[in-house]
């Protein structure tokens, strides 16, 4: 597992393929300041 983000720290870059096989690049396809990205597993 990576290092904890700090306060401040710059939101890595990440690329995820989505449900309906397009790509989302973060944080660059979320605009504004603030972000907040939830992961879900869902039910198992």
């Amino acid at each position: 597992m990576g290092e904890k983000l700090g306060i401040g720290a710059a939101f890595p870059a990440l690329s995820l393929t989505l449900l309906d096989q397009g790509l989302a690049k973060l944080p660059a396809c979320m605009p504004g300041a603030w972000k907040v990205v939830l992961f879900y597993r869902g039910h198992w």
